[in-house]
Parts: structure tokens; sequence; C-alpha cells
């Protein structure tokens, strides 16, 4: 599961009861027991040992601790245990270290799992004690153990090694013989970074201390070697834009990753360069910024006088899903649902999923825009980029996608330890349209494709063809009152 970043706090619901008089000739009836007693014999009852429905991962909660335990057939990886609370109704409120997460019961045997940022939920199925496995001393990390819990965990929860037309059995046959009780952690640290960049996948990562591999993007896709080549190239976009396209600079937001521009005719430019970042504080203070800034943005005067939007996530390396439904639901007038996100939830059958869980956006309060957008997306459109972008495609009326594919990276990082201490990720999710399509790896495909979208040769020419062609589709658009 995606313990990676901030993600979804449930509501608190108060519990109300109402009694009516009894009469006189009835004996009273016995008085419900207090709130608080219900709340706590609520709580108590989460105490006890959960599995999750995907994920391969066992959580155990007692009292004010919970811990989680990564497993796989062939172990099972006792993590930190982390402090947490009762919340309202029993609820167990507690963060991990990298984000809040919230356990609701549902039933004796069953409850649900919500991280603070995330889109969805996890089922949980009570299990009457841990597996044994996971209440003995694990084995010593020695390299072929690292390498077989690595490769072993990939193999039970990886969605799409057949649409990347990856043979896993053939990947351990051709590495494995590498790795040996004398293997060097560099040797080793190689040989599970060379394993990633055969999958090229976006949402794989690998952590060893100071060395990290991470983000090893689809083959084509323009190389971005950690955050200061992504700043280096968000610079060079941000002054294309505001000397090409805007001709001035950008009104921004949440330290310049929001920007916005009115433009001539009654067009205006709306650019984000990642779904989080906006602010300090996790969640809860970056959808406060955005907020702030589509206040300022969606003014009644300007949505009433707005003929079109271009929408830019062309760089946009993602952040928190929950902040791309909240701005879908500043674009609409109605509810529709986004998507459905479901979880790889068989060991041995990449094909068996959990039941696909809707995202609805609903219309914000206050004032929306809901005229035509042009998307312009890319390669780097990445993660929570593109479950905005696909949130965009099932609105109405459908934005115009204009540029390039984005990156096919959608699900949430879903990250593990390994004997030896290191972290590594992988995605294990993947996001459907309403007709059951699902873009992961291929990435969402423009209507309109622009080859050279934020090219060297672009950038360095001072040209935007993107940009040029979302401005003449809006300009028809707006004729044709679409």
């Amino acid at each position: 599961m995606n313990r990676s970043g901030t993600r979804i706090t449930v509501a608190a619901l108060a519990a109300v009861t109402s009694m009516a008089a009894a009469p006189a000739a009835m004996a009273a009836p016995a008085m419900a027991a207090p709130a608080t007693a219900v709340a706590g014999a609520r709580g108590a009852a989460l105490d006890g040992v959960w599995q999750t429905d995907g994920y391969s991962t066992i959580i155990t909660v007692q009292g004010d601790r919970l811990r989680y335990f990564d497993t796989t057939a062939i172990s099972c990886q006792a993590g930190v245990i982390s402090a947490g609370r009762r919340g309202a109704q029993g609820a167990f409120v507690a963060d991990d270290g990298s984000r809040q997460m919230t356990i609701e019961l549902q039933g004796r045997q069953r409850a649900r799992l919500r991280y603070v940022g995330a889109v969805g939920e996890i089922g949980l199925r009570r299990l009457p004690a841990l597996p044994a496995r996971c209440s003995v001393k694990a084995p010593a990390a020695d390299p072929v153990t690292v390498f077989d819990v690595f490769w072993t965990t990939f193999a039970e929860n990886y969605p799409f090694f057949a649409t990347k037309g990856v043979d896993w059995q053939a990947v351990r046959d051709r590495y494995r013989p590498r790795v040996g009780p004398k293997t060097t952690d560099a040797e080793l640290f190689g040989v599970l970074r060379d394993i990633l960049r055969e999958l090229g996948d976006a949402h794989t990562a690998l952590r060893a201390g100071k060395d990290e591999f991470a983000r090893p993007l689809r083959p084509g896709t323009r190389p971005l070697d950690g955050l200061p080549a992504f700043m280096a190239l968000n610079k060079r976009v941000l002054d294309l834009v505001e000397r090409h396209d805007v001709k001035k600079p950008l009104t921004t937001w949440g330290r310049g990753v929001i920007g916005y521009a009115d433009l001539p005719g009654g067009f205006g430019y709306l650019r984000l360069a990642a779904f989080d970042g906006y602010a300090d504080g996790g969640f809860a203070a970056n959808a406060a910024e955005l907020d702030r800034a589509l206040d300022e943005i969606f003014t009644p005067a300007r949505t009433s006088r707005l003929k079109g939007l271009v929408l830019d996530v062309r760089l946009n390396f993602g952040g928190y899903d929950a902040l791309g439904v909240q701005l879908a639901s500043r674009l609409t007038g109605r509810p529709y649902a986004a998507y459905a996100k479901q979880a790889r939830n068989d060991a041995f059958d990449p094909t068996r999923f959990t039941r696909a869980l809707p995202t609805w956006v609903r219309p914000a309060a206050g004032s929306r825009y809901t005229g035509p957008i042009a998307l312009l997306t890319s390669p780097l459109t990445i993660s929570a980029g593109e479950t905005f972008s696909q949130a965009m495609t099932a609105r109405t009326p459908a934005p115009r996608r204009i540029g390039d594919a984005t990156q096919g990276a959608f699900s949430d990082f879903l990250w593990r330890a390994l004997p030896n201490g290191w972290t590594f990720a992988l995605p294990n999710e993947r996001f459907l349209t309403r007709q059951g399509t699902s873009f992961d790896v291929t990435g969402i495909p423009p209507q309109d494709r622009i080859a050279e979208t934020l090219s060297d040769e672009e950038l360095a020419a001072g040209r935007d063809a993107a940009f040029d062609r979302a401005l003449a589709y809006l300009r028809t658009a707006g004729r044709s009152g679409r």
C-alpha cells in the first residue's frame, strides 16, 4: 500500500440517538450505553490482525499502536510501530511517518483503510492470528535472500508484465546468477537497479542509504535524473510559456507551482507543475493553498466572461490524487465518475484485481468554470498528473487533449522493506475509465499529437506548437458553442 506520501481523512460523524417518553404503564427501558462507551467498544473491536485485500500487507492494531508486516510467500518483514488514537465511532487514526490514515470497522470481520490525500480505500479482513512466518525471527539478510524477496514481491504484486512484454521468470533466470553470498552491497544495488531499468516504470524506486534510484521513465521519455534536472526543465518551460504563450509573467500561488494568466480574446491559461509542494504541513495545507488559488482564479466575474481555458499539465510529476479531484470539481457543473481504482490481489494470477471503486467529482461550492478546455499533456505528465487528466476525460464537455501521451504511471507507490534494511517501491494498482479501459503503461493518448512537445529543439527555438493548437481549438469551440 502507498506509504510514500500524504493521503484521506475520514470525516468524524457524531452518533445522535433519541428516545420517546415511555407510557406510564410501561416499564422504563434500559438506558442506552453512553456514546463514549459505544465508541470505546468499537475501537476495542478493531484490535487484532488484519489482512489487506491486495497489497500483500498484514496490519496489527493493539490499543494505540499499529504495525505493518510486508509479506510474500517466502517472507514477512515487520515494520516500525506507529502511534495512533481512537477517533469518532471507534475509528483508529494514525500517522505512519509519511501520512495519516484512518481504519474503520465494517462488521466484526471487515474493516477499511483510507489514506489522507489518496482516492479509494483498502479493504481489510480479520485474521485469527499472525501467520507463523511473521512470528519468528527473520532470516539473515544475505544478498541472495534480498534478491529473492525483491523478485517475489514484484511477481506477486506487479500488474503490468504482460502489457510491457516482460517475462519475469526470465528476468530472474538472467539476474540471479549474478548474486551470491559474497556479493557486495554496491553490486547488489546495481543488479536490482538494472532490473528496474528493464521495467522502465516511473513508479518503481530503490533506496539504500544515500544511494537511490527512482523514476526510470519509459523508453523514449526525456531523461530527468533527479530533482535538479526537473527544476531546470521547469524553469525552461516556464520561460517559454511566459515569453511565447502568455507574453507576461504568470500570477502564481503555491510557491510558484500553480500559475495563471488571462489571454486576449477572453481565454485563460492555467498551469500546474505538480499536485503537491504548495505549502508545508501535508495534505490539508496543500488543499487549502489550492483552494485559495482557485478562489482567486475562478472568480464570478472571470468565469462569466471566460470563453475557453488552456489547462497545462505537460510537466507535472504528480502528488496527491485528491488534489486533482479538487481541481476537477471547479471545472464541472454536474457530478460524474472520474475513474475507478483497483489493486492486484492474487499472487499467482496478475489478471485478478480487487473490486473497482469509483472516484466521483462533485461540483464545488461557489464559482466554477464549465466551458471548453484544451488539456496539454506530455510523457512528463506523471502519477497524479495522469489521474487528474483521466478525470478530465470523463468531464462534459470533454477537453481536447493536445500534446503527447502521458507517462502511464497511475498507481500509488507500494513501498516495501528488504531484509537488509533497503526499501523499494512498485505499482500494484490500475485506474479504469467508465468503459473499463486502463491507460497504465501506455499513457492517455492525445487527440492532437504534437511530437515536438517540450523538446529541446522547440524550447531553444521559442516555439510552443501545442499551445498554439490549443488556442486554435478554443476559438473554434467558442464559435460552435461547445
